[in-house]
């Protein structure tokens, strides 16, 4: 087995791993159905992931980084397996949210790691590929891992989904303790070296950005299988084709966004994307229970959400160019913040209101960051590059 295949091996860990993080979306009535749960309580059970990602991951490869990276890996990949099988066993939505907490810090530090060891087992001029090759898979779970979860909980059961997904891990698992040599990190990141860039305004700025454009995207997305429903009754399959198609729209984003942040710049698509998503939101409040209307506008949405991704990326690492892994641990940690923030305040909009204002929710939240942005871009002093 190359190392080009092992890369793909630990690319097929991360996609398992976005899967577990993502597929809620889809599930998310049938998951509170089962558990005799609201909506918005179920919708915790994403803000559990995304909140313990964004805080438990980097406190782990900080406090880790002089451990062979290795077992580290190997580590995190055995937990995340046993929290899968615990999220089967559980009786109660409490425990539910233990095994949740769980498969966050596992999975978000396993997903990072993977990111480093990728670039160990490649030549120096194929770093950035193997990092692609590991976003590939990250993104590819939103693709593929989301609407076929959501079709295969139809047919075994959504518990059942992650005891496959579970005995899945084991490939890459097995694959990591056979083909991954022992790896020392060469230089260490520690938590206060990743908190420093956040002396730097614009990075501040960048991040808030960040933050609040993924909170809008999360606020809808997070329930979106309930948010179709509600506009049209769709069945299993027709809902599991229509998260493809979104799957395939943010796929599509982020290599659109790459490119046009390649030839116009991250500021004109970090504009671009925010001001589509505002608009897209805008037209969904205007377009009342028209499923024919509401779809299209989600998937340019979503087209406009990912495409922003690649190029705020971009600008981050410009502002700190000595630092660029610094700054995309940071800003990965400011995405599942987002990823919390949007699922909590959807839960709140639902349970205090009409599933119909998560559109507002979200639309507010994009106005927030592209009005950051703007502030970020009219910020005239100098920046205060953090080296290290």
């Amino acid at each position: 087995m190359s190392n080009k295949w092992v890369v793909n091996l630990l690319a097929l860990a991360v996609f398992l791993i976005g899967t577990i993080e993502y597929i809620l979306s889809g599930i998310l009535h049938m998951v509170a159905a089962d558990l005799g749960i609201t909506t918005s309580s179920a919708g915790a059970l994403v803000t559990a992931f995304a909140l313990s990602a964004a805080l438990g991951a980097p406190v782990v490869i900080a406090v880790t980084i002089q451990v062979d990276r290795k077992k580290i890996l190997l580590i995190m990949l055995g937990i995340f397996i046993l929290s899968n099988f615990l999220v089967y066993f559980s009786p109660s939505f409490e425990m539910i949210l233990v095994a949740r907490v769980i498969q966050g810090l596992s999975g978000g530090a396993a997903t990072v790691i993977a990111m480093a060891v990728a670039t160990r087992l490649v030549e120096v001029q194929n770093q950035g590929r193997a990092i692609g090759t590991i976003l590939m898979g990250l993104s590819s779970s939103l693709v593929l891992g989301v609407p076929a979860g959501t079709f295969l909980s139809e047919v075994v059961g959504w518990r059942t989904l992650f005891i496959l997904i579970g005995m899945l891990t084991l490939i890459p698992l097995l694959v990591v303790f056979a083909r991954v040599p022992s790896i020392t990190e060469q230089r260490t990141i520690t938590i206060g070296m990743q908190l420093s860039i956040l002396k730097d305004k614009k990075i501040v700025l960048a991040l808030a950005t960040t933050l609040f454009y993924i909170g809008g995207y999360s606020t809808l997305f997070t329930y979106i299988a309930p948010f179709l429903q509600a506009n049209a009754k769709l069945s299993v399959t027709a809902l599991s084709s229509i998260l493809l198609l979104f799957g395939l729209c943010s796929f599509f984003g982020s290599k659109f966004g790459g490119v046009i942040t390649d030839t116009k710049g991250p500021k004109f698509m970090i504009y671009t994307g925010l001001s589509l998503q505002a608009g897209m939101l805008l037209l969904l409040t205007w377009v009342g229970g028209l499923i024919y209307a509401i779809i299209p506008l989600i998937m340019i949405w979503m087209v406009a959400t990912w495409a922003t991704s690649p190029a705020q990326q971009s600008y981050l690492v410009s502002l700190v160019p000595h630092s660029p892994d610094i700054a995309l641990s940071v800003n990965t940690s400011f995405i599942q913040f987002g990823f919390a923030l949007g699922s909590a305040i959807g839960g709140q909009v639902i349970s205090g209101s009409s599933i119909g204002n998560l559109v507002w929710s979200g639309l507010i939240m994009v106005l927030l960051a592209l009005l950051i942005a703007v502030r970020l871009f009219a910020y005239n002093n100098k920046p205060e590059h953090v080296t290290s």
